[in-house]
């Protein structure tokens, strides 16, 4: 098992029943700055964030070098009128999107790691820098729900 399937696990392992006792009201609760995102939007584009990422992970074991774009997330976020969705039912998908994509890392092998990635007009990165920023984006949200979530 790859360091980074085992943090993704640990991380929905420790969130996920945090993020189930949240109230339904709570979580649709927009915050006061008007552009600000309530803990159900936060959420859903916290699941955005994993469906664009497993593209980039299983097209890195694919190809020599990955080119996709960039989303735009506030209107994903729209688009999916995530505001509107049950809370409960995108906590279950969360979790288990991201336990998919441990399942996904855990099978990457090691010589794919360095295979170049570039995401809109950013400057490439490897596969393995992907996958720890893709880590550290997901934690710095979930702490945006709840700050007491650590990874």
């Amino acid at each position: 098992m790859s360091a980074d399937a085992e943090r993704l696990r640990a991380i929905v392992a420790q969130a996920r029943p945090r993020l189930v006792a949240i109230a339904a009201d709570d979580a649709a609760r927009k915050p006061a700055a008007p552009d600000g995102w309530s803990k159900q939007e936060i959420l859903g584009h916290l699941i955005d964030s994993a469906v664009n990422n497993h593209a980039r992970f299983v097209r890195a074991q694919l190809q020599a070098e990955v080119r996709l774009p960039d989303y735009d997330s506030p209107e994903w976020v729209r688009v999916q009128d995530y505001a509107a969705a049950e809370w409960p039912a995108l906590v279950e998908l969360w979790a288990a999107f991201n336990r998919h994509l441990a399942h996904v890392l855990d099978r990457i092998p090691s010589h794919r790691m360095s295979v170049p990635c570039r995401i809109g007009d950013a400057a490439p990165v490897t596969l393995q820098a992907l996958i720890v920023s893709y880590g550290d984006h997901l934690l710095h949200h979930l702490r945006d729900i709840d700050p007491e979530i650590r990874g």
